[in-house]
């Protein structure tokens, strides 16, 4: 691209070394913009279409063909990526060490996620896993504000607290503290998804599965997989993300025909990404169908009753266990994505009556986000 006019006022002066080095900086931009850009499964097609710009555009910016000269292009960009403008430029993780404190904190954290079946290093003795439930309810009002760092900063002394607990408890206590482990797994997934971090959002989603079947939980497991249907968006593997989608939903089916609550959530919120995936792999009859199932499972989130006594779990008990209710299914910090993506199935594939179909989508990515009430949590709070 060549660039014969002046510069517009405002924009920095020319590097001595002129336009080598600003074309070094347009490919890392580019690449960034493109990592961010799976990282939401969205197609160049769709990306090009929210900018008001050409696929041939796109595909330019992302191979550093294209400079993104202008600050307002490079914020709109930034805006329909999810990221922040400094995010694209690289500029935060050359500033002041404070700036950069998320980076220390997700290293312990990948340290305590490396070492998950070691001998725990925690001095004194861990809380119960009623108050390391409590403890978590930090998260979810940080992952609710969109705090990603703080969450980070939390996390590395809760996994080692946690699994201490698991190390030295027995039975339904110990059964809890991996249910709870599995639940910081996942807000370390969710943060290093928005932070960037493509290690430990790969870490977190195979420890969360790890501790998921230690748990005894019996939703917990299609969680994980929820969570790994995400991981392949990036990628673009789009059957691949069905097929999981459909082993999860198949885990959890008894008890979405009984109509329990959270298997009914982790039924339609499974469908919704499955529907996702039908509609970024082409296949859009499909995508209709399973956005249609995610709104049946909608339409049962009412008060539930037990169509028979629940049976005695693994934690000699009956009913949910405080995993089942702490954990919920869909993080509400995603909701955004949920009923965007829900939107983009209906803009994408209009059914017959577009308004009708409209409404049905944002109806079933609402209620399969719709958070457990607050009587059925611990303490009687509601996190989520």
């Amino acid at each position: 691209m060549e660039h014969n006019a002046s510069p517009p006022v405002g924009t920095p002066a020319p590097h001595p070394q002129g336009g080598a080095l600003m074309l070094e900086e347009a490919e890392e931009i580019g690449r960034r913009a493109r990592r961010a850009r799976l990282r939401l499964g969205m197609t160049q097609a769709d990306l090009a279409a929210a900018l008001g710009k050409t696929q041939g555009w796109v595909s330019k910016m992302e191979r550093g063909h294209i400079e993104l000269d202008r600050v307002g292009l490079l914020n709109l960009l930034a805006s329909e990526l999810h990221v922040h403008p400094n995010d694209l430029i690289g500029r935060p993780y050359n500033s002041s060490p404070a700036e950069n404190q998320w980076q220390v904190a997700a290293a312990s954290i990948m340290r305590e996620l490396r070492r998950y079946d070691l001998t725990p290093v925690f001095d004194g003795t861990p809380r119960s896993a009623r108050q390391l439930w409590q403890e978590t309810t930090r998260l979810h009002r940080l992952r609710d504000a969109a705090a990603n760092v703080a969450i980070m900063e939390v996390l590395p002394d809760l996994f080692r607290e946690t699994r201490a607990l698991a190390e030295s408890a027995t039975g339904h206590e110990r059964e809890e503290a991996y249910a709870i482990y599995a639940v910081c797994c996942k807000f370390a997934h969710t943060s290093a998804h928005a932070l960037g971090h493509p290690e430990l959002v790969a870490m977190a989603c195979e420890r969360a599965a790890w501790s998921a079947r230690q748990s005894g939980d019996p939703v917990l497991p299609a969680v994980a997989d929820w969570m790994r249907v995400w991981d392949m968006w990036a990628t673009a593997d789009w059957d691949d993300a069905i097929a999981l989608s459909d082993k999860a939903i198949r885990s959890v089916q008894e008890g979405y025909d009984l109509g329990e609550p959270l298997a009914v959530r982790a039924w339609g919120s499974l469908q919704l990404r499955a529907a996702i995936s039908a509609a970024r792999g082409g296949h859009r009859a499909e995508a209709r169908e399973r956005v249609d199932h995610a709104r049946t499972a909608a339409d049962r989130m009412t008060p539930w009753r037990p169509r028979r006594r629940p049976r005695q779990g693994r934690n000699g008990r009956g009913g949910r266990r405080p995993a089942q209710r702490q954990f919920g299914v869909v993080p509400t910090a995603s909701a955004w994505r949920w009923r965007g993506l829900a939107r983009e199935v209906g803009r994408k594939h209009p059914p017959a009556r577009a308004g009708a179909g409209h409404a049905r989508h944002a109806h079933a990515a609402r209620c399969c986000m719709r958070p457990p009430c607050a009587a059925g949590r611990p303490g009687g709070n509601c996190p989520l």
